[in-house]
């Protein structure tokens, strides 16, 4: 089992930002994910998808994630949390958990194998549901 340094944990999990900050994330990132999984709509739009669409909505959800954590809270800035490679820990847990989510009910719900999708297009499929689960993360994390 590994073993994970208590100062690292104190330093990651500040007083202004807890594990229940990432359970929030995790319960707003699923409710609003959840939809757009099981919805073949979203898997033939990812179909459809190029690479420069994907990588626009990829970052789509990484500035919809920045601007409702940074932007839209007046109370927060990133220049008081703690930093991970020089990124904030809370934006690198909702990015995780805004894909991860999306991730995690589609392969469930088996959603590539019901809709005939390979891993291109699964990846697609995932960062269209991110869009959304990236709104519910952020809003789960800043109101409670």
């Amino acid at each position: 089992m590994v073993s994970v340094p208590r100062g690292l944990l104190r330093r990651l999990f500040n007083r202004e930002f807890r594990p229940a900050d990432v359970a929030q994330q995790v319960v707003g990132g699923f409710l609003l994910a959840g939809p757009f999984v099981v919805t073949e709509e979203v898997w033939v739009l990812a179909g459809y998808m190029n690479v420069v669409q994907w990588a626009v909505t990829v970052a789509m959800v990484f500035a919809i994630g920045w601007g409702a954590l940074y932007r839209a809270d007046s109370d927060r800035d990133a220049d008081d949390e703690t930093e991970v490679a020089g990124i904030p820990y809370r934006f690198l847990t909702l990015m995780l958990v805004s894909f991860g989510s999306v991730l995690v009910l589609a392969y469930s719900f088996a959603a590539p194998q019901a809709f005939g999708a390979d891993a291109y297009q699964t990846a697609k499929a995932v960062s269209i549901g991110a869009v959304f689960a990236v709104v519910g993360a952020a809003t789960a994390d800043s109101v409670f």
